[in-house]
């Protein structure tokens, strides 16, 4: 999802290329050649003992739902993109937002990816930027970068690098929320998998950051910091959270072809559950084509998909038959299928009658796992809301009591009490 409110044009290709995934032991070989397991001594500083899975209320997939400490979890969240690099008074304004609509999970993204700070390795995107948060104003933070002493990737542990995840995470478990946490974004807007590869020259979107053998080296050796890395505030180690409910690989991983996306799907997925066993894993893919390119990765603990009806040419109607056709799917797989982004602009008049009729179906079909609608914002340091005035895409949530706050206030609430059996609706609404 673009970050700054518009859908970028780039997604409704998303998955066309890829086919039904073949199972790990056949698709890793084609790529797997020349990786080196070795990691950069940074992959080390902040490690935690890796061992078996914690013993801690953490979120499972059961068949095609989520349970917690063997009751139902019904996702009902939300996604905003700005969480890992805001200000501490922007973050809390979200997530209270976030407390307030009955949300239970929130989804981002760990980000920025910066060039090197000498300015020998060049950033790609304009981090020096004076926007509001969510118009990729980052104030100076960054959480990769590119050492040019070294010659390799780095990581910043400073207060406006990790020190910020860390806040994220105390927040969310002083709230008692649930996170995912996308370990990169694919998308140049902060960096992201494209920075990344254009640390080793590369200007190819698609392909180089999944198949080299460096940016495979350095993906893992980022994963393995942030799973092992104790956070100061809580006093525990990443793998070892129960207020993070899933990771996804990458927002959104573009891989083309389909071979060299089955492929990092695999590898990396392994590679995850290696060093976390704890907590569940997604791939964080749009999916957006007819059929899901990781139901059957065998490491990933369920599918998501990106729902967006003007990309993907749907009527609202044709989208509510898109979302029972991939509730379906995790019936046949076995695995939960979660809706991790959807929007329609408020420019549509029939906006409000739309997230109904979808939030609807989800409830009632016990195949669908849950929802995190795309986005909801919080007033920025400067006072305002993010401007959101693309006709096309105009999906900001606000905490402003109006139809489609109460809608999907409404509808988080109606899952919450679907859980608990017995339950009224009187005095809450």
């Amino acid at each position: 999802m673009a970050r700054t409110g518009r859908k970028t044009p780039a997604c409704p290709g998303e998955g066309r290329d890829s086919g039904g995934l073949r199972r790990r032991d056949v698709i890793a070989l084609g790529l797997a050649a020349g990786l080196s397991q070795g990691l950069p001594a940074f992959g080390q500083q902040t490690m935690a003992s890796v061992g078996a899975p914690a013993a801690g209320p953490f979120v499972r997939a059961v068949g095609t739902h989520f349970e917690l400490a063997g009751r139902p979890f019904r996702v009902t969240g939300v996604n905003n993109h700005y969480l890992a690099y805001a200000s501490k008074g922007e973050v809390m304004r979200v997530l209270d937002a976030a407390v307030a609509m009955r949300a239970n999970v929130v989804r981002t993204f760990l980000q920025p990816v910066i060039g090197s700070l000498d300015g020998a390795t060049p950033t790609i995107w304009d981090w020096k930027s004076r926007s509001d948060a969510s118009d990729l104003g980052v104030n100076g933070a960054y959480l990769l970068y590119w050492d040019s002493a070294k010659g390799e990737m780095a990581v910043n542990t400073g207060p406006n690098g990790f020190q910020k995840v860390d806040f994220l995470i105390d927040e969310c478990r002083k709230r008692g929320l649930k996170l995912i946490l996308a370990f990169l974004d694919f998308w140049a807007y902060t960096g992201g998998a494209q920075q990344m590869r254009s640390w080793y020259g590369s200007d190819d979107m698609y392909t180089f950051f999944f198949v080299d053998p460096r940016t495979r080296r350095d993906y893992k050796a980022w994963v393995q910091q942030v799973l092992t890395r104790v956070n100061p505030l809580t006093k525990t180690a990443y793998r070892d959270e129960t207020a993070i409910f899933a990771w996804d690989l990458m927002n959104e991983p573009n891989a083309r072809p389909a071979d060299a996306l089955n492929a990092w799907l695999a590898e990396m997925s392994a590679f995850v559950k290696s060093v976390d066993p704890n907590h569940m894993l997604a791939s964080g893919h749009g999916n957006v084509g007819d059929r899901p390119t990781d139901l059957h990765v065998a490491d990933l603990d369920f599918t998501t998909w990106h729902g967006y009806p003007l990309y993907q040419k749907l009527s609202p109607t044709g989208f509510n038959t898109f979302i029972n056709k991939f509730c379906a799917l995790a019936r046949v797989a076995d695995k939960p299928v979660l809706l991790e982004e959807f929007g329609y602009a408020r420019s549509n008049p029939d906006q409000v009658a739309a997230y109904q009729m979808w939030l609807d179906t989800m409830r009632k079909n016990p195949d669908c796992a849950g929802w995190l609608v795309w986005r909801l914002v919080g007033r920025q340091d400067s006072g305002r809301y993010p401007v959101d005035n693309d006709p096309h895409s105009q999906f900001d949530v606000h905490e402003n009591g109006g139809p489609l706050w109460s809608v999907l206030r409404n509808a988080a609430l109606a899952e919450t009490l679907q859980e608990t059996p017995g339950s009224s609706p009187e005095g809450e609404r």
